[in-house]
């Protein structure tokens, strides 16, 4: 006999507690396979696909694509052992076939007990089929010499069912919108589930059969917006909600300070050119200017810190992770490159073009946006010159990079046109002073505008 299992949001890790559904994967009735992804979800992290731990027949689905479940929440039920009987284990598309149903809610065996794809193994082979669930149960006709109709009703037209006193039968979500989508009091529908369980098809149902009376009061539509004056109102969930409550964090807990200086950067693009010219893969500015900042941190590692609020102590890092900011359809995401401090620059160059790739891929994992130390943000690619960063709490600081453009500057006692890029360093007051921070961001300038300083420290 088939038993019902319950597969949970499983908690993705990163603290993270809720995630919002972006695409699912398998329907109602549909046969999966130990691991297999069921439902592509989003959280403030990364696109993530959940991978089901149960083999078996999809008997229901909880949530819709946009809908945002907490960890913990029901995301489907499986009939495990229903491949070949799993018309009388589906109740019809949306039926909420768990505990109520007879099913059983622990775990079983056949689990793998994997929650994400890539930390466990790999995704099964086995082939998907599609059963076609059983159509409910229609609600009995009523005979032909039934007793004659109260009046004001049609003769054979179906009473209205009883109130339903205590709890109303409903355990599937989708079933509770759909009724309220269509203004129908659960508390008049009568469930053909087991035990009286209310199911999509008894809403839809004593939906029709409301349809054609008008007697039921309008309910108040709002008065529409006068022409021009439509008001958009966008959800802040997923990247964005992320991205918004970090950077109000970093404004409200860090007192920073942002210093800039402009900059020759003539010298370097030749000596990116000479390096690209050499043969073997090509040198990306970001690289450069990434291997400059980490020489930089070696020299001045307050910058490459964090504070403890709790214990009141300035925690510096033996290791530079270096984040960068990279514009993706899915918005502002900052990737980091483990371990920048003993990376080339073409080795940077590749990582940077990897994590660039999967960040528009909308692949990146949660370890690929967490445990940056220092932020390198190239805003130079959207044609500015100047910013004043905020800082990817809870790191430290952050250097910005404008465009690098041909300017007037004097070279040499005489005016010039020279390659020139300003640069801005945010920092959190708190982990040093304005010369820390100066000395810094002049030691990133002076290796721009003559690349052999670098040299010295490599």
């Amino acid at each position: 006999m088939a038993r019902v299992l319950e597969f949970k949001l499983p908690d993705l890790g990163e603290g993270l507690t809720e995630a919002e559904i972006v695409r699912w994967l398998v329907s109602v009735g549909d046969v999966v396979a130990i691991d297999q992804p069921v439902v592509e979800v989003e959280t403030a992290k990364a696109m993530v696909e959940v991978p089901c731990p149960y083999g078996g027949v999809v008997t229901a689905r909880f949530g819709e694509e946009g809908e945002e479940l907490p960890v913990g929440a029901p995301l489907l039920t499986v009939a495990v052992g229903a491949e070949e009987e799993a018309p009388a284990a589906t109740g019809g598309a949306g039926t909420a076939a768990g505990p109520a149903a007879g099913g059983s809610p622990e775990p079983a065996d056949e689990g793998s007990g994997n929650v994400l794809v890539g930390y466990g193994t790999s995704t099964s082979t086995a082939r998907r089929r599609r059963v076609r669930p059983a159509a409910p149960s229609a609600p009995v006709a009523p005979r032909a010499a039934a007793t004659a109709a109260p009046a004001g009703q049609a003769p054979g037209a179906q009473a209205p069912a009883a109130p339903v006193e205590g709890p109303v039968p409903v355990i599937s979500p989708l079933v509770r919108k759909l009724a309220r989508e269509r203004g129908i009091d659960l508390r008049q529908v009568r469930g053909s589930g087991p035990d009286g369980l209310i199911l999509r098809v008894d809403v839809e149902h004593a939906s029709t059969a409301q349809a054609p009376e008008e007697t039921a009061p309008a309910r108040a539509v709002p008065a529409a917006a006068p022409a021009g004056a439509a008001v958009e109102r966008v959800p802040l969930r997923g990247v964005r909600g992320a991205v918004a409550d970090k950077l109000t964090r970093s404004r409200r807990e860090i007192p920073d300070a942002t210093c800039w200086v402009d900059a020759d950067a003539t010298e370097l693009m030749a000596a990116r050119a000479a390096m690209n010219a050499a043969g073997g893969p090509k040198i990306s500015v970001l690289a450069l200017f990434a291997r400059i900042c980490t020489a930089a941190l070696a020299r001045h590692p307050e910058l490459n810190s964090r504070v403890d609020l709790e214990a009141r102590e300035i925690v510096r890092l033996p290791e530079v992770h270096l984040g960068f900011a990279a514009q993706t359809d899915r918005g502002l995401v900052v990737p980091v490159v483990r371990d920048a401090q003993g990376r080339s620059a073409e080795d940077l160059t590749a990582e940077f073009a990897r994590l660039t790739e999967v960040a528009r891929a909308g692949a990146l994992t949660p370890a690929d946006l967490t445990g940056g130390t220092f932020t390198l943000n190239n805003y130079g690619v959207f044609g500015v010159d100047g910013s004043t960063p905020i800082i990817n709490h809870p790191e430290a600081a952050m250097l910005g990079v404008g465009r690098i453009i041909p300017k007037p500057w004097v070279h040499g006692g005489e005016l010039a046109v020279r390659q020139v890029v300003q640069l801005s360093l945010t920092f959190d007051h708190r982990v040093c002073d304005g010369g820390t921070a100066g000395g810094f961001l002049r030691y990133v300038a002076d290796c721009v505008e003559q690349p052999a300083v670098l040299l010295r420290t490599l």
